[in-house]
């Protein structure tokens, strides 16, 4: 029996238009996952992220390549591949018409579980998401953070050994957001295998042993955090706290071309790619233009590396 919970092998989806050009929304990626590991799939908007759930998840056919969970064919054999997934995507609505609590009680009895445990794990589903008050409210009628959470917590119903999770933390409040990573984490440590797509990429940064970042159907990295980071040798993040803020900052801070900038209140952040003896005349150069209080400098986040491995590609 094969190690991983996930293989792909050259995986290729071409959407055909009458008239138009065909578009690879996957093009020959390939991927294995160990059972047991969180694995973040990133990338831009468009760069094919749900279209290589679908496939995985066996709501849409390859066109090409082969895929397999849990040792299941995707194409081959579909419904042992769907006994052994949960899912939740970000277009994914909930059962608008049912409560809260036929939401989890009917997602349940579709994985087989017995009626009484059914109940016994939506009670504490509820409490977990904070979605017990409004058990017995029709998902219609909720709003969409509230939604949301409805859907996510679907998958804590049931112990399926891969869960997908397309921008799990939407319209959830920080506080719950956190509480619910931990969740995830826990999942992990019990033997599931957790494959997450998120825009925040602290999250990635966070919960992910490893990561892809797909572009445009095409990998055009993986690793975990350390080994992402070596391919994007050469950002620094500067952050500067000024007294007062300089009033050309914005401007001196868009001459040095960044990858990203941000200002907020008194402190400005910028993410350069330079060579490392540019690092202090930069950080000299901008203290210059104001009263400086505090000075930070470290090497790429996620979002730095995100940035320069997808600007191009």
């Amino acid at each position: 029996m094969s190690n991983f919970a996930l293989e792909v092998d050259n995986l290729t989806k071409v959407y055909e238009r009458q008239g138009q050009s065909p578009v690879r929304a996957v093009d020959g990626i390939s991927f294995s996952v160990p059972r047991g590991e969180i694995f973040g799939l990133l990338g831009p908007n468009g760069a094919g992220k749900t279209t290589l759930l679908k496939v995985l998840a066996t709501l849409l056919r390859p066109t090409s390549g082969a895929a397999r969970i849990e040792g299941f064919d995707v194409v081959t054999r579909p419904l042992e591949v769907r006994r052994q997934i949960s899912m939740v995507l970000q277009e994914t609505a909930a059962e608008l018409f049912l409560s809260v609590r036929d939401n989890l009680l009917t997602f349940a009895r579709f994985h087989g579980l017995p009626a009484a445990e059914a109940r016994r794990r939506a009670g504490i589903v509820m409490e977990k998401f904070q979605i017990a008050t409004h058990a017995d409210q029709k998902v219609q009628d909720l709003s969409g953070g509230s939604r949301r959470r409805v859907q996510v917590s679907k998958v804590f119903m049931v112990e399926t050994p891969v869960v997908f999770l397309d921008e799990f933390s939407t319209g959830m409040d920080p506080i719950l957001k956190r509480a619910v990573m931990g969740y995830l984490r826990e999942e992990s440590a019990k033997g599931r295998t957790i494959v997450l797509t998120t825009q925040i990429l602290n999250e990635a940064e966070e919960l992910c042993d490893d990561i892809l970042i797909m572009n445009r159907g095409r990998q055009v990295a993986r690793g975990d955090l350390n080994a992402l980071k070596l391919l994007s040798a050469g950002v620094y993040e500067i952050v500067l706290t000024f007294d007062r803020l300089p009033e050309t900052i914005a401007e001196d801070m868009a001459r040095l071309g960044p990858l990203r900038s941000h200002i907020d209140d008194n402190t400005i952040e910028i993410a350069l790619k330079v060579e490392e003896a540019q690092v202090l005349d930069i950080v000299s150069a901008l203290s210059k233009k104001g009263r400086v209080l505090r000075v930070e400098v470290s090497g790429a986040s996620l979002e730095d590396i995100f940035v320069e491995l997808t600007k191009e590609a």
